[in-house]
């Protein structure tokens, strides 16, 4: 990747990030290789700054964070103008700002819409090769908007025993784009529509909820199979799913304490966390606690997976001479 001109930096559009080609496989290891360094201490990760008025019409959040395995330091920002949780009126700008810490010098300014969505599902999929009971075949996927849209090929990749792929959703235009986007990347596989979901569930061995905040759907503990694992993204899940699981991880358990509220208990508790996705990939701690437990797993974003995967989304942007750079500092 070549440095930029004394004073510049470049920039990176939505159209320019778009454009760029990368497979599931290659985003997982990218995303792995960030936790691992997490693990062993080489990377940075501080606790997430917010901003939010009175009357909650917007939401902003800043993280900094140092990726040792790359050796790039970055702020990544996050702005929702939301009054009315209408999607004809929301606003959401998401930014991702890298620094070489090799060199001293920037790398880019880019857009980090397209980051978080492929590295959320890429953290699912870690999540299920090493909590999933062994040998599962069925998995159910509730919800059909950005993060289900991705869900099902990340989760092939690391379980590609998987046969049966079920959907719970109600977006026609959401149902589509999943059976587009699964087509894209494994033509030969099929989504099944479900529409009694508690039987779904219990047919499920991995049961996936990135379901929006709206959703009625709440799948209950009571409807889980011995040994399934749950993982939560966005909603889908009742707090029972993690009040009764066996086993409790999380990718940060600080993050579950402060965005995983609404799986509280009625007197506002949380469960215990008993392992973290970076102590798991380092081979510390367990993903499971024997084959018929339960597990619950918390995903969370750590912006220490949006810097490695922005940084390599800027190495191959750049070197196919993508984006603008813009004369800042003279």
């Amino acid at each position: 990747m070549p440095d930029p001109a004394p004073g510049t930096l470049r920039v990176l559009s939505t159209s320019d990030i778009a454009t760029v080609e990368i497979t599931p496989a290659e985003v997982i290891s990218v995303v792995e290789q960030a936790y691992q360094a997490l693990a062993d201490g080489r990377s940075d990760n501080p606790r997430k700054l917010s901003v939010t008025p009175d009357d909650g019409h917007s939401v902003a959040y800043a993280m900094l964070a140092r990726d040792g395995a790359r050796d790039v330091v970055a702020v990544k920002t996050s702005y929702k103008h939301d009054p009315a949780h209408d999607r004809t009126t929301r606003r959401y700008y998401t930014s991702l700002t890298l620094y070489d810490d090799s060199t001293g010098l920037p790398i880019a300014l880019m857009d980090c819409g397209r980051i978080g969505a492929l590295r959320t599902p890429a953290v699912s999929a870690l999540l299920a090769r090493h909590c999933a009971p062994p040998g599962s075949r069925t998995a159910l996927l509730i919800g059909t908007g950005t993060q289900g849209r991705q869900a099902l090929p990340f989760l092939l990749e690391t379980l590609p025993g998987l046969e049966r792929l079920l959907l719970s959703g109600t977006h026609p235009d959401g149902i589509e784009e999943v059976r587009q986007n699964l087509c894209r990347h494994h033509p030969d596989r099929e989504v099944e529509l479900v529409t009694d979901l508690a039987t779904a569930a219990a047919d499920a061995d991995v049961v996936l909820a990135t379901a929006g905040a709206a959703t009625p759907v709440a799948v209950t503990a009571d409807w889980l199979k011995p040994g399934a694992l749950s993982i939560l993204v966005g909603h889908g899940l009742a707090p029972s799913t993690a009040h009764r699981a066996d086993h409790i991880v999380a990718t940060s358990a600080a993050q579950m304490t402060l965005t995983g509220t609404d799986m509280a208990d009625e007197h506002g508790n949380l469960p215990r966390v008993h392992a973290e996705l970076p102590e798991i990939l380092a081979g510390r701690a367990p993903g499971r606690a024997g084959d018929a437990g339960r597990v619950f797993a918390y995903n969370s974003g750590l912006v220490i997976t949006d810097i490695a995967l922005g940084h390599r989304f800027a190495e191959l942007a750049i070197n196919d001479g993508l984006g603008q750079e813009v004369t800042l500092w003279r």
